[in-house]
């Protein structure tokens, strides 16, 4: 009996003494999925990516993107509201699953503000107002002044109902005052070849995506979606200052976990994004894409969970407005 007790009790000593870390491993300790809610090669997907790489590096693990597309954006999101919270599964998607999807669907599978943690803002995407080449209008004034006389031959493109670029002509043309066909593609591919191809007039899609057609000469760019001009688009008036006050619209990205991620977990994520942003090299690139970055204000998970509300606050009834219903 008395060596029993003794064998128990070093055993008991050698488990106190046993350092925590050791017990439970610190996150992230495996490859962490981060879904997007769209195809692959789109400019969310393309942000995520950039960002993922990088991010994996400062946490020492891997972030894997997988691509989970589908009715606007909404079968993906729904798989990291109902994924475990542990930090593993999170979301990098754009405004319009968590705030446009709530004027498109009757019945969300999701509260977008309830379901999920705000870990960070990836970035803004600026849009731009781009035609067929050879539209007669060469200024936005131009422009306008032609839809409004030919509103019911014109027509506009856009990669689907609540994307980036369906929001951007809602918008737009909401503004003007115009009832203007509106010519679904799946995707912003299929729509760009065919703008460049002159099969519609018009669209207004996010920066990344017709830059390089714009520098080819294969659409003109008329307009951008900010009230600051792009330094990729010097002599590219805003939209705003051309004449339609007030209209602004831009694309914001970030990353979402599941609700009741740890908040440790989410500084640690947070904290990767921010020195992933911070690099020299990672902003030169996204620069390039026409990407605005976070100030650091903007980049806490607080200020992402206002803006989310915020977007919610703007867009909801200016879809819910203009009547639009998914596809």
């Amino acid at each position: 009996m008395k060596r029993r007790t003794l064998l128990a009790a070093t055993a008991a000593s050698g488990l106190a003494a046993m350092p925590f870390a050791s017990m439970a491993q610190a996150y992230p300790s495996k490859p962490i999925t981060v879904v997007v809610p769209f195809s692959a090669g789109g400019p969310t997907d393309a942000l995520a990516r950039i960002l993922c790489q990088r991010m994996g590096e400062a946490l020492g693990q891997q972030m894997i993107v997988e691509n989970v597309g589908g009715a606007g954006g909404t079968i993906g999101v729904t798989k990291v509201a109902r994924a475990a919270p542990d930090g593993y599964t999170l979301s990098f998607t754009h405004m319009g699953t968590l705030a446009v999807n709530i004027a498109l669907y009757k019945s969300l599978p999701y509260d977008s503000q309830k379901d999920f943690e705000p870990v960070g803002l990836g970035g803004t995407n600026p849009m731009v107002l781009v035609t067929r080449k050879d539209l007669p209008a060469k200024t936005f004034q131009e422009f306008q002044a032609y839809v409004k006389a030919n509103e019911k031959k014109m027509q506009y493109g856009m990669a689907g109902i609540g994307a980036a670029s369906h929001l951007g002509g809602l918008m737009l043309n909401s503004m003007m005052k115009v009832e203007v066909l509106e010519i679904p593609y799946k995707g912003t591919g299929p729509a760009l070849n065919d703008l460049v191809s002159g099969t519609f007039d018009y669209m207004v899609d996010q920066a990344v995506n017709v830059l390089p057609q714009i520098s080819s000469g294969n659409v003109k760019a008329l307009g951008v979606s900010t009230l600051k001009r792009l330094p990729q688009l010097p002599d590219v008036p805003t939209i705003d200052e051309a004449g339609l006050k007030g209209y602004e619209v831009t694309i914001w990205n970030g990353f979402f976990g599941p609700k009741g991620m740890a908040k440790e977990n989410i500084a640690k994520v947070n904290d990767a994004l921010a020195r992933t942003l911070a690099d020299a090299t990672v902003s030169k690139r996204l620069t390039e894409l026409a990407v605005d970055l976070p100030s650091k204000e903007e980049g806490t998970p607080e200020a992402l969970r206002s803006l989310l509300k915020s977007s919610i606050d703007k867009w909801v009834p200016a879809v819910q407005a203009a009547g639009v219903k998914p596809e």
